[in-house]
């Protein structure tokens, strides 16, 4: 080895060198690029999630807001009757406005679309100012009301408190669940299938 020329070691480095290369660097070196591949791929995946949670939770807060909003709205336009609620909340009104209830009598609903209207007869005796404050209590009920014809007559006996008779009709509504389907379109939604 002492004897040969020196570009012989050249050459034996370079072939060491290539071995080493094919070897050992360049599949080392291809795993990596794929491993850098597969990281980029999952970073944009990471940040394609990381969007996706910001507008979950966007969503969430929303569905949340409606579904307060929904309670809210429910209070005004309930699902149910609550005819001794109604009854309760309507005598203190009354009371309060210093009037009597002479008649409370809820009539039968009326279905509309998405609700149901609820008339209820109401005849009261009072004060003209007294009614103006029951009305005033009645506009401020959380439940929605309407008042519909009504009749103001004066009272043959009067006193200092009670100077007028008032019937009126209340009207409150009732969220329907669903629509009820008439049984024609349910034929055709099957015949459709």
């Amino acid at each position: 080895m002492k004897d040969w020329p020196w570009y012989y070691f050249v050459l034996i480095a370079v072939l060491v060198f290539a071995l080493f290369y094919i070897g050992l660097y360049k599949p080392q070196d291809n795993r990596l690029k794929i491993l850098q591949d597969e990281r980029l791929k999952v970073e944009r995946e990471v940040a394609q999630l990381k969007k996706k949670k910001a507008q979950l939770n966007k969503i969430e807060m929303e569905l949340d807001t409606m579904k307060a909003t929904l309670q809210a709205l429910e209070t005004v336009v309930p699902k149910q009757k609550e005819i001794s609620d109604i009854f309760r909340t309507t005598q203190q009104l009354a009371y309060d406005s210093n009037l009597d209830i002479r008649n409370f009598t809820p009539k039968g609903e009326v279905q509309r679309d998405f609700y149901s209207d609820w008339p209820i007869e109401i005849d009261l005796n009072g004060g003209y100012h007294n009614l103006g404050r029951f009305f005033a209590s009645l506009s401020n009920f959380e439940r929605l009301f309407t008042v519909e014809e009504f009749t103001i007559r004066a009272l043959q006996r009067q006193s200092d408190e009670n100077t007028i008779s008032v019937s009126c009709t209340a009207k409150t509504y009732i969220l329907r669940e669903q629509a009820e389907e008439k049984p024609g379109n349910k034929k055709k939604k099957q015949a459709g299938r």
